[in-house]
């Protein structure tokens, strides 16, 4: 038995709606075993799956076939997740000022300005 990709990503929730699964399919986000499809691709047990989701990859192994939504508990018995975990981004810290401390003076603002990487001096 096997069920088209852009359904089963919609009934495992990785997708809210099927169009939006075929879209992905559609742009190239989706891949079976490390080559593009196409949204009626077919899916069997044991095919690796990677979707590229908001600048992110994620690793999905079938492990059952589904075409209907179904709830998110019987969702997550339908797959393995493989995806590697994504690395902290260092935000850089900006000086705040106390709240009421009023308006920075001229030359508190340029040293603000200064550390931001604004001032071109």
């Amino acid at each position: 038995m096997s069920t088209r990709i852009d359904s089963w990503l919609w009934a495992v929730r990785v997708y809210r709606t099927r169009s939006a699964a075929t879209a992905a399919c559609r742009a190239g986000h989706i891949r079976i075993n490390d080559e593009p499809v196409k949204a009626a691709t077919p899916v069997v047990i044991g095919n690796r799956v990677r979707v590229r989701q908001h600048g992110f990859d994620r690793h999905l192994e079938v492990t059952g076939l589904i075409g209907k939504r179904v709830s998110a508990a019987e969702a997550s018995k339908n797959f393995i997740d493989h995806t590697p975990p994504r690395e902290k981004i260092a935000i850089p810290l900006v000086p705040t000022r106390d709240r009421g401390a009023g308006r920075p003076t001229k030359r508190e603002r340029r040293e603000l300005d200064a550390l931001r990487g604004w001032r071109k001096d």
